[in-house]
């Protein structure tokens, strides 16, 4: 098993120059319009805006792009696949709403691909006042995402060696797959609470108001990445209504 989204630290890209809150802040601003846009065109056009973003991103070549977003491709079609068939509208509507699902999902992949998680947990902290504890907690957390994902390829080989294979039967190859998921439960819960009580050790409960060494600013530039949110939902919306393809969900 392996991971589509690093949670590691991440190696600088153009858009790590980007403040995470500023990028939060742009998938605030898509979010809405995407939820309430029924029709084609304007998810169309933001998704264009954000595919545009990924060599910013760091993700240049389409194996890198597969490997980042092959669980949402699968996601879309999925969905788009489950309109068709119990839908009314055909397949329209289901590339409408694939394409709306791919739209809303991508900021994050940009995200996650271009921002240092401890990066987004200073600037958490310092610009939206999250409290230290539930973000640095978050952060722990992400960090052991990729452990659980090593683990689990180990706990895998081990049981091959032992001899332990389903072969090709659905019924066998389900139960291995459970017995391995519980396994891993069994980890995750051990080395959270190992976790847990180191950072209490280390005053992250001690409820004393803690310092940043590292900072976060913002600046002109994450300024100017907002404005280019709101330019391209606007500008997307603008288009629909001008070419009458905007049709709202609620409607």
């Amino acid at each position: 098993m392996t991971l589509p989204l690093s949670l590691g630290p991440v190696r600088p890209v153009p858009l790590s120059a980007i403040n995470p809150v500023a990028q939060l802040g742009a998938i605030a601003v898509v979010l809405p319009v995407l939820l309430v846009s029924g029709d084609l065109l304007t998810p169309l056009v933001v998704l264009a805006a954000e595919v545009c973003l990924l060599p910013a991103a760091g993700l240049t070549t389409p194996r890198t792009v597969l490997a980042r977003t092959w669980p949402l491709l699968l996601g879309a079609a999925g969905v788009a696949w489950v309109n068709v068939l119990f839908g009314d509208a055909g397949w329209a509507s289901g590339v409408a709403l694939a394409v709306r699902v791919l739209a809303l999902a991508l900021p994050g992949v940009l995200l996650v691909a271009s921002t240092d998680p401890v990066r987004l947990a200073d600037a958490l902290t310092l610009h939206w006042r999250v409290p230290t504890r539930f973000a640095f907690g978050t952060l722990a957390a992400l960090r052991l995402v990729p452990l659980l994902a090593a683990e689990w390829q180990t706990i895998r080989l081990a049981r091959r060696a032992r001899g332990v294979e389903p072969g090709r039967n659905p019924v066998a190859q389900g139960r291995l797959f459970a017995g391995t998921a519980f396994a891993l439960l069994v980890a995750a819960v051990r080395r959270g609470t190992r976790l847990a009580a180191a950072m209490d050790a280390r005053g992250f409960d001690s409820g004393i108001a803690r310092t940043n060494a590292r900072g976060s600013v913002l600046r002109r530039r994450d300024a100017a990445y907002l404005a280019g949110a709101v330019a391209v939902c606007a500008a997307a919306l603008a288009l629909s209504v001008a070419t009458g393809t905007w049709e709202p969900v609620f409607s």
